[in-house]
């Protein structure tokens, strides 16, 4: 028996929960970004007034205002993401137990075991879509198929505010005729190799050899074989199974270049900040922590070290990201963008071994009860409301430039 599942996919999810406090803006294009005045600032998202101007996602503002003069920009609030992520995954839950987040704004639904109870899987979807819009005023998209590739190919096939369901009868017909590049998990790279050996469309692939497919592309090769043929058996995970993650970081290209010590100091403390609240969030502590560091010719370099003990405390984390920049860089060069990361994640709760060096059990006391405290008071003021005074009037850019999340899962 085929399983039934469900790939919900909020329609320019960021763009659509900035314009629920800013209903004047409904019908014109607008698009999130960070700072307009940032010699890099590049689109976050768009609403489908924007996106019919030819927005598109990662380009540079400059490059979007060029194609739309009259585009209305607007700054991220990251914490109104969240908060409406937790909200959408919550109704989700409502017509299963197994739902599997794929990013902010996209997840997994197997509604197997739930259609005796709420229809079929396309009523379902209808019903969630009807929901969605109804208690929180946002849209979304969803496929529904018998895998979790087709369901995501399923999502993205009309928007918005759709359902498109995906079958065995009719999934050559939708899916084949679409080009190779559009199957899931074909990078561009591999799209490029495909097409250069005549492999133009999905239906091409799905009927290529499969072994010559295999010594071309190595494993990936038979994995893509297998999706183009509607195989796939991966399983949506539970709601309460927690997805392990392997790393935390925050990375960000400032205002301008860093120079000298104080800079890098008010960079790291921020980037620490942000990466010790989210282990804490997820309940975890990290081993180690890893540096990226990139010059504005855009060499990069990346360091890390592992920890005396683990930890999700900013001080700690940011004390070792300095070491490692002090003893790998030269302070006085100039740096464009700095990514700090915590690696080697443990849960918060495991025991540890005790280090054998001198390890002040009473300030990291203090420590940890001052940094839970700012925790409280930003989840319920806002991630802005409270900050180191370091931090306050700084002209890097800090408030203002582009924050990007790096949460690796285990493989």
């Amino acid at each position: 028996m085929d399983r039934t599942i469900l790939h919900c996919d909020m329609n320019g999810f960021y763009a659509s929960v900035e314009l629920l406090s800013l209903p004047g803006l409904k019908g014109r294009p607008v698009a999130v970004c960070g700072n307009p005045d940032n010699r890099h600032g590049i689109i976050l998202a768009k609403n489908e007034e924007a996106k019919a101007c030819g927005i598109q996602t990662a380009e540079t503002v400059w490059q979007a205002k060029k194609k739309c003069p009259n585009l209305v920009l607007v700054r991220p609030h990251h914490d109104r993401y969240h908060l409406y992520s937790k909200k959408i995954n919550e109704i989700y839950g409502r017509f299963t137990d197994m739902v599997e987040p794929f990013s902010i704004d996209e997840s997994w639904l197997d509604v197997t075991g739930s259609q005796k109870l709420f229809g079929s899987g396309r009523v379902i979807a209808d019903r969630i879509r009807e929901t969605v819009k109804k208690e929180l005023g946002l849209t979304l998209s969803v496929g529904v198929s018998f895998n979790k590739v087709f369901a995501k190919m399923g999502s993205e096939y009309k928007k918005p505010d759709a359902t498109t369901e995906i079958t065995r009868e009719n999934y050559k017909e939708l899916i084949w005729t679409q080009p190779v590049g559009e199957l899931f998990f074909v990078g561009g790279a591999t799209a490029e190799k495909l097409i250069k050996s005549g492999i133009k469309t999905i239906g091409e692939l799905a009927q290529a050899n499969r072994v010559l497919l295999t010594s071309m592309l190595g494993k990936q090769g038979a994995v893509i074989h297998d999706y183009a043929n509607g195989i796939d058996d991966s399983p949506v995970s539970l709601a309460c199974e927690r997805q392990k993650i392997k790393s935390v970081g925050n990375g960000m290209t400032f205002k301008r270049d860093l120079a000298g010590t104080e800079d890098i100091k008010t960079a790291i403390l921020a980037l620490a900040d942000t990466v010790a609240g989210r282990l804490r969030r997820y309940e975890m502590k990290c081993q180690g922590v890893k540096v990226d560091i990139k010059d504005p010719l855009f060499k990069t370099i990346s360091r890390q070290k592992q920890l005396e003990l683990s930890t999700n405390l900013a001080e700690e984390i940011g004390n070792a990201a300095m070491e490692l920049i002090r003893k790998s860089w030269n302070l006085k060069d100039p740096i464009r963008m700095l990514t700090v990361t915590g690696i080697g994640l443990t849960d918060e709760q495991e025991s540890q071994q005790l280090s054998l060096f001198s390890i002040n059990e009473e300030n990291r006391e203090k420590s940890e009860k001052m940094e839970r405290t700012l925790d409280h008071i930003r989840a319920k003021y806002g991630d802005h409301a409270i900050t180191f005074a370091r931090i306050l009037k700084n002209d890097i850019g800090i408030d203002l430039c582009e924050q990007r999340e790096e949460e690796g899962l285990e493989e």
